[in-house]
């Protein structure tokens, strides 16, 4: 039996086809909330008390890490097992990242925090996909 044959059949199947379209949506609308985000920074860039040094950082970093996600998210979509892992590892490191900077006290002000709580909760939709049973049987080894 040709074992590709049974990968394209993970590949195709409706509920795996699914998992692929939530997961995409998902980081799309990330992607999307983390480019106004920087948006609004550069906006309010002469607002010290409501932009600083940490803010730009984590803006930029967080455009970063959702444009990379987005690109794991297709290849993954297209069966490439190494996107699918390396989607599981980034989206799990920003969810605990984003807990870390709602709850520790710091640099970065109520607004950012509120931001990437509806961050941190979009992630988890993320990382509760990648997980699911659909897309693990397609990667499954």
């Amino acid at each position: 039996m040709d074992t590709r044959n049974i990968a394209d059949e993970r590949l195709g199947h409706p509920r795996s086809l699914k998992a692929f379209r939530t997961a995409k949506t998902l980081v799309v609308g990330y992607l999307g909330l983390s480019v106004l985000t920087l948006i609004a920074v550069a906006l309010l860039r002469d607002h010290p008390a409501i932009v600083n040094a940490a803010v730009w950082i984590r803006a930029v970093a967080v455009v970063a890490s959702a444009a990379l996600m987005l690109f794991f998210a297709v290849r993954t979509a297209k069966g490439r097992g190494r996107s699918y892992h390396r989607l599981r590892l980034v989206s799990a490191i920003m969810v605990v990242a984003i807990v870390l900077i709602i709850v520790l006290p710091g640099a970065f002000p109520v607004w950012l925090k509120i931001e990437q709580g509806v961050c941190g909760l979009i992630l988890l939709g993320v990382v509760l996909v990648v997980n699911g049973k659909p897309m693990r049987s397609v990667f499954a080894a």
